[in-house]
C-alpha cells in the first residue's frame, strides 16, 4: 500500500496484524506463485501430514 494515510487509517481501525497473520499471507503469496501442479503436490503433502499419525513431522 503506497498511500500512508490509508495505511494509518487501517492500522487505527484494525490494529497491527499478528505475526501469524503476516506469515500466513507470505505463505499464501508464495503458494499462488507456484505452478498448478506444484500447488496440488503441496496440498497433498499437507493433507498427508495432517492425517498420518506416524508422520515424522507433525503439523501441530
Amino acid at each position: 500500500m503506497k498511500n500512508p494515510t490509508f495505511t494509518a487509517e487501517l492500522h487505527n481501525r484494525l490494529g497491527a496484524p499478528s505475526s501469524e497473520t503476516v506469515e500466513s499471507l507470505r505463505l499464501l503469496k508464495a503458494f499462488i506463485r507456484l505452478a498448478p501442479r506444484e500447488r496440488f503436490e503441496i496440498i497433498e503433502l499437507v493433507e498427508r501430514l495432517a492425517t498420518d499419525p506416524q508422520s515424522e513431522y507433525p503439523l501441530s
